[in-house]
């Protein structure tokens, strides 16, 4: 799940995606009709759709170029659905086209929902946004004491608190809600509480969490009742088992780094995380949900949340580094589900999301009450849905259009030779001739983490093989005690390596592991064996 822009979006969807480390949330005939919230959200034709004249060529040439199977988008214009539309094949192998009703993971933009549920309680009386965590969740402990003591909800959706990832952990496991915020006590950081911007998607999944405490309903439930049956959400679900059931959802694809080719991937169910990126709909329920993101907290004449929380959940709450990714977009900064920046001096509101197969944009510029969603089957460097999102919006500003389809290209180059002198250098250092200090057989067991789980090491036929909990992948011998799990050898994550450790006898009795950059190295201790009673 993933929440940077153009250069940066495109980087780190190459080295995590709301969990991928290298650890992350866009049209047949066309359509056109008009969301009309006042009227119950009934679609009718509408006479003020606008269409970029080019589009239909423009898009399945981006489609083609950047080997994007499917791909659906909606843009809406002051209070109604001007354009939609779905292109490319939603599944390959079955020849079956994207529609407008066809149903995408959209990752991360998922957070949105969860800070709209929170903004809601506030309007109740039943969250304030300043007071400590524990007050709701007296369970809720940090690594950190002085984060444990004075966390709050506000602090938890923001990505402010400067706590690594860790995603790899939910990731690779099927922990529940309650497992995860368990061990939010054991995964430490190298930064301070509240040091800056740091995306953290177990936080928000521990607002999700505090939601159901506070409400009485779990979280899933929340925004069903809340959110999706007052917007008429209604092919909207939180899992992609749920997706699979409805006739037209998308299959996920991944594209290889090294050939090209683009092949289907299992889905990733991530039910634990959900608050940070379960959501999967389509861009006919999307559109209806961007049109409220831009008006004022109602429906009609009923007011869902007011609109003073409405406006705080697109406040900036926490600048992102690296100041202005390009002359045209500005300095970003965090609000609460939303990235706040600006688009050729237009204020803009977005968050895109990425997971297993799939990403996602939601944007918004809400001086001109525009907006664009786009959904497609394809994560790995996937700048599609950025080049048709700021092709629409130069086109309906009434601008000059940018090349952002050189811009990409010239990028795509620019981290290729990057990354190729970065494998030039690591080789370079590769110690030469070094061997194992034990047998491979010494190296085979269990070892924990309290936060991570259970990494289990085996003899295989090519030498080692390990699982961190649910997530297995083959160990290849580095240097010395240092072995290293071959890229997309998981088929979603890169591992990396890790480094046996041995204790005072000379024995293998531990893994350091550098899964998280922000944080020190996880270390995994070898748990005893079972007994042959308790392996029955």
């Amino acid at each position: 799940m993933s929440d940077e822009n153009t250069a940066e979006a495109h980087q780190r969807r190459s080295s995590l995606r709301a969990g991928k480390r290298s650890w992350i949330a866009l049209l047949q005939l066309v359509i056109l009709v008009v969301i009309s919230l006042h009227v119950a959200a009934q679609i009718t034709p509408s006479q003020h759709a606008v269409e970029p004249e080019d589009l239909e060529q423009f898009i399945p040439a981006q489609m083609r170029s950047w080997k994007v199977p499917g791909l659906a988008i909606a843009v809406v214009q002051n209070g109604h659905l001007i354009y939609s539309h779905g292109f490319g094949l939603r599944d390959v192998k079955g020849n079956l086209p994207v529609t407008t009703k066809t149903i995408f993971a959209i990752g991360s933009i998922s957070k949105s929902f969860t800070t709209l549920s929170m903004g809601m309680l506030n309007d109740e009386g039943k969250l304030d946004w300043d007071k400590p965590v524990r007050q709701y969740l007296p369970e809720f402990q940090m690594y950190d004491p002085v984060a444990s003591e004075r966390m709050t909800p506000r602090d938890l959706i923001s990505h402010r608190v400067g706590m690594a990832s860790h995603d790899l952990l939910w990731y690779s496991s099927e922990f529940s809600r309650e497992d995860l915020l368990r061990r939010l006590r054991f995964l430490q950081s190298d930064h301070d509480f509240r040091s800056g911007y740091h995306y953290n998607n177990i936080l928000v999944m521990t607002a999700g969490y505090l939601i159901g405490k506070v409400s009485g309903e779990n979280w899933e439930d929340f925004v069903r009742h809340r959110i999706f049956e007052p917007l008429q959400m209604n092919s909207s679900n939180f899992s992609v088992v749920d997706s699979q059931k409805s006739p037209d959802f998308a299959h996920p694809y991944r594209k290889d780094e090294h050939n090209g080719e683009v092949s289907e991937i299992p889905f990733h169910v991530m039910s634990a995380i959900g608050p940070a990126g379960s959501i999967n709909s389509n861009v006919d329920d999307m559109a209806r949900y961007a049109i409220f993101q831009l008006g004022n907290g109602k429906i009609g004449e009923h007011q869902l949340v007011s609109e003073a929380n409405l406006n705080l959940n697109h406040s900036p709450q926490v600048p992102m580094p690296g100041g202005a990714p390009s002359k045209e977009i500005g300095p970003r900064s965090y609000a609460m589900g939303w990235v706040i920046s600006s688009y050729r001096g237009h204020p803009l509101w977005w968050h895109n999301g990425g997971i297993d197969g799939f990403y996602a944009l939601l944007s918004l510029l809400p001086d001109q009450n525009l907006g664009v969603v786009i959904l497609t089957n394809l994560l790995d460097d996937d700048p599609v849905p950025e080049i048709v999102q700021y092709h629409i919006y130069d086109h309906l500003l009434g601008l000059d259009s940018v090349d952002w389809v050189k811009h990409f290209q010239d990028l795509e180059a620019k981290q290729k030779t990057a990354e190729e002198e970065e494998n030039k250098k690591e080789l370079s250092e590769r110690k030469p001739n070094t061997h194992p200090s034990h047998e491979l057989k010494d190296y085979a067991g269990r070892f924990e983490n309290p936060g991570y789980g259970v990494i289990t090491i085996e003899l295989s036929r090519d030498g080692l093989s390990a699982a961190l909990n649910q997530l297995s992948f083959p160990l290849h011998h580095y240097e010395y005690d240092v072995f290293e799990a071959p890229p997309n050898s998981t088929g979603a994550v890169d591992i990396g390596k890790m480094r046996f450790l041995t204790n005072m006898s000379g024995d293998i009795d531990g893994i350091a592991a550098p899964f998280e950059p922000d944080a020190p190295e996880i270390v995994f201790t070898r748990m005893p064996e079972k007994t042959p009673q308790e392996k029955k």
